[in-house]
């Protein structure tokens, strides 16, 4: 047990229960406090962001700072209506009494953050955490560790650790944090270290929300727009290196437009990242050696198309495509999370809805068609936690839509008002009048038991 961490906790529940970040007012003005600092540090991040994994400042900018600028924004336009008590109906049994849900705080939260989008994964559930009226605990990934550094001077700076800290370390650390008496914890990694931070949580009954990942299909029907299907197929896919969650993890195909289709896929990876990606400096680095070795074990180098370049001391790996992959191969065992695209093709819708079924849910599922029958038939058909028709991505973008998975690609779901709703509790009040009081529920009566038939049916 470490006993700094259990003084950390101690301390953010001694003040969670001074009450101060249940006001609403307070909850604003922290959230205008990290808009302006993560402003005035927008340079120090994307530096950190380029040495821990080779990001430009363009896609930096884009997935790991805007979207939170998007996040605050929505929040700080809401909270007040989406913390206010709300009133519901009352049936005619409840006669004299009136109902509430009230939204209020869990208490003091852990928020443990990945990798692959280091500093975005650590600050947007904060930004619910801080909205909802909590305290909160944030362990950064270790594997970026100049990212780390900037989320704890950034948060050392802004907040008393008493409401806000930040705990670096490795998993033993995440291991210690788990093991307090904590009121919520916010994890977003892989399904393994998933299924470790739920048996953990469970044994003291502390609710999770688990964001973990799958294999993602990329599904393109007959009909689809082939040209533009591979355009956003690939920047959806190779953003970041492939290191995305929600990453096209394979693609499905109609058998007459594999070949159209790698045509255009090499086409657009040429037009993103040049004919030859070790040249261009803005293309992301895999996250450490290890991961190199893990991806590299993936590839057939009778199935490569284009691409499987790599270089485990580089921390690099060019965008890869793979054909003639089954679905026993290394490849498509487990999520790739990495530059690596394997193309597999049908013959017809059924045997689309039969793949992807006897898969676990993914997190994400793209469609590519212009039949709205079509659309429906998939949609209706598969589960997965989110997704696009004819585009990758994008609907994790929003504050606008809920984000999260369903089955083993995760529970729970965030971004704007499902972040508040996340880090909060719905409490039920029923408020009764003392003026009067109706016996009938008292009675045992034939007719006690008739009017209350009469009310309830």
């Amino acid at each position: 047990m470490d006993e700094t961490i259990r003084a950390l906790v101690e301390k953010q529940r001694t003040y969670f229960y001074t009450g101060e970040t249940k006001d609403v007012t307070f909850r604003q003005r922290q959230l205008y406090k990290l808009r302006q600092e993560i402003q005035k540090r927008e340079d120090k991040i994307l530096d950190a962001l380029k040495k821990d994994l080779n990001k430009s400042a363009h896609e930096a900018y884009t997935t790991e700072i805007g979207i939170l600028y998007n996040e605050l924004k929505d929040m700080l336009k809401n909270i007040d209506l989406w913390a206010a008590p709300k009133k519901e109906k009352t049936p005619l049994t409840h006669t004299g009494t009136k109902s509430f849900v009230y939204k209020v705080p869990y208490g003091v939260t852990l928020i443990i953050a990945p990798w692959n989008y280091p500093f975005q994964l650590a600050i947007a559930p904060l930004i619910g955490a801080i909205a909802g009226g909590n305290t909160v605990i944030v362990k950064p990934s270790e594997m970026t560790p100049n990212t780390s550094t900037v989320i704890r001077e950034l948060i050392a700076e802004t907040f008393d650790e008493k409401y806000i800290a930040v705990v670096e370390g490795d998993a033993e650390t995440a291991k210690n944090l788990l093991e307090e008496k904590l009121d919520y914890v916010f994890f977003t990694g892989s399904v393994e270290v998933g299924k470790k931070v739920m048996a953990a949580a469970a044994k003291q009954l502390i609710p999770v929300t688990l964001e973990l990942g799958g294999k993602s299909p990329a599904i393109i029907m007959k009909d689809a727009n082939l040209k533009l299907a591979a355009k956003r197929i690939v920047w959806g896919k190779f953003i970041n290196a492939g290191q995305t969650c929600v990453a096209p993890d394979y693609i499905l195909v109609h058998e007459k437009n594999r070949r159209k289709l790698l045509k255009y896929l090499v086409k657009y990876i040429k037009k993103f990242y040049g004919e030859d990606v070790r040249f261009n400096d803005d293309y992301p680095k895999i996250v450490h050696e290890k991961h190199v070795d893990r991806l590299a074990a993936m590839l057939d180098e009778t199935k490569v198309y284009y691409g499987g370049e790599h270089d485990r001391i580089a921390r690099y790996m060019e965008p890869t495509i793979m054909i003639e992959v089954e679905e026993q191969d290394p490849v498509m065992q487990g999520e790739i999370f990495g530059p690596i695209l394997p193309v597999l093709t049908f013959s017809n819708d059924y045997e689309v809805i039969e793949r992807v079924r006897n898969r676990p849910s993914p997190l994400a599922l793209y469609l590519f068609t212009e039949d709205k029958n079509t659309e429906d038939y998939i949609l209706e058909n598969l589960s997965f936690g989110g997704g696009c028709v004819n585009d990758t991505i994008m609907h994790l973008a929003t504050p606008y839509l809920p984000f999260g998975g369903v089955g083993e690609s995760g529970m729970g779901a965030y971004h704007g008002k499902y972040s508040f709703d996340t880090f909060t509790h719905e409490k039920s009040v029923l408020k009764a009048t003392t003026s009067f009081d109706i016996p009938l529920r008292y009675g045992k009566s034939k007719a006690s038991l008739k009017a209350m038939r009469k009310l309830m049916d």
